[in-house]
């Protein structure tokens, strides 16, 4: 039966960056000796892990993939453990994890301000590395949300009251951190761009200057009169010309 096995302690998700050694730990209780295999599945593809007969897995950490352990005993019952999911940050910035790092979470992905029309979908993302894998707890103005407990903020269809500023809590047993505050804008006007971009044009002004005396280069053929013709150019398309001359 296989209430003739019991799990004690199942593995748990992971969140961390690529390269990172660590150990998925399975522990189980049964009335004989008991015969653990670890499986993986990254996609759809589940498979078996030659050799990973241990209760812990040694992994270094390489892409993004699920992992389950099997455990039997002598008569041929066997249990799965929960999956569980090892997160790789194939993109952490240099110097992260922390020396002597004990798996606290530690913010990779900040979200970003955004200017959003009503009716529109909001999305803010963030992300963070910890052993055991962190949850999350989004904030608006300082209220929890209760509904937002994903690294994924996802509102369909935006309403003025969901203007405000967000973070992001991630916590483990270990500890918490939290992502940097920044503000949504709904229905309010698009991003502003910059300066030069939104004043309006007040005029026109092209500097034209003909060379025709160089100390090192033979005298132009006609200087004077292309400065002359580019000017009537210029004048006729609304330019006011300053024009120089040597």
């Amino acid at each position: 039966f296989s209430t003739a096995i019991a799990i004690t302690e199942q593995p748990v998700s992971v969140s961390v960056p690529v390269g990172y050694s660590f150990m998925l730990r399975c522990r189980a209780q049964g009335h004989t000796s008991l015969q653990y295999q670890w499986f993986c599945q990254c996609q759809s593809d589940c498979r078996l892990i030659p050799g990973a007969t241990n209760q812990d897995l040694p992994i270094i950490a390489e892409q993004t993939q699920l992992y389950t352990c099997r455990v039997n005993d002598l008569h041929r019952n066997a249990v799965f453990s929960d999956w569980v999911k090892v997160e790789v940050h194939q993109c952490v910035a240099r110097g992260l994890p922390p020396q002597l790092w004990q798996g606290e979470p530690v913010i990779v992905l900040n979200p970003s301000e955004q200017w959003v029309e009503v009716g529109q979908p909001l999305q803010l993302q963030c992300a963070a590395m910890g052993v055991p894998a962190p949850s999350y707890q989004w904030y608006r103005n300082g209220n929890l949300l209760e509904q937002q407990k994903r690294k994924k903020l996802w509102i369909a269809h935006a309403k003025v009251s969901d203007s405000g500023t967000y973070l992001c809590c991630a916590s483990n047993r270990h500890g918490e951190h939290w992502t940097n505050a920044v503000d949504i804008h709904i229905g309010e006007q698009s991003q502003p761009t910059s300066l030069c971009c939104t004043l309006p044009a007040t005029g026109k002004i092209a500097l034209l200057v003909g060379n025709n005396r160089y100390q090192h280069h033979p005298n132009l053929m006609a200087p004077v009169r292309d400065v002359f013709e580019l000017s009537r150019l210029l004048e006729h398309l609304g330019f006011q010309v300053v024009s120089l001359l040597d």
